[in-house]
């Protein structure tokens, strides 16, 4: 009997052993993404500084935050732009605004604006987007809705 026991406590000891560590390893914790595009102001309801994702598909774009969403669908678009603050242009558009951006985006942060054609009539959605998060959907943009960005200074993409 002695020797039964003593084998089960070897195995429980061994086991122990070799899987001790795994067991009293702390669970890996995901770190928090920062949202890449903030909502900065525009003509759509949706909070100013909600924070959140730009996803986009084969026919629109959508902004995800924790408040709702966009979407904004390619056909619709009419002017894209990237820059550090606002254009004359957008500025001086008679547009419905429910938060009007303001300030500058400096080099750190660019406004990247969409303005589109919604019920008859000219909406916007500007976000505050690092020039990293931004350089993948320059050309993406480009691409999917055959309309140029104008982008302000290449150079903040060195």
């Amino acid at each position: 009997m002695k020797g039964k026991t003593c084998a089960t406590r070897v195995a429980i000891t061994t086991f122990l052993i070799l899987t001790g560590p795994l067991l009293l390893a702390p669970w890996p914790v995901h770190a928090a993404v920062s949202p890449a595009f903030i909502y900065s102001g525009g003509t759509e309801t949706m909070p100013y500084d909600c924070g959140g994702q730009l996803d986009v598909s084969s026919t629109a774009m959508t902004f995800r935050c924790s408040a709702g969403s966009i979407t904004i669908p390619f056909r619709s678009i009419t002017h894209m732009e990237y820059r550090p603050e606002l254009s004359k242009a957008v500025r001086k558009m008679k547009l419905q605004w429910k938060i009007k951006p303001s300030g500058s985006g400096r080099k750190k942060n660019l406004f990247f604006t969409v303005l589109f054609r919604k019920d008859r009539r000219i909406h916007a959605a500007v976000f505050m987007v690092q020039p990293d998060e931004m350089r993948p959907y320059l050309a993406l943009l480009e691409l999917d809705t055959g309309k140029r960005i104008q982008v302000w200074d290449y150079r903040g993409f060195d």
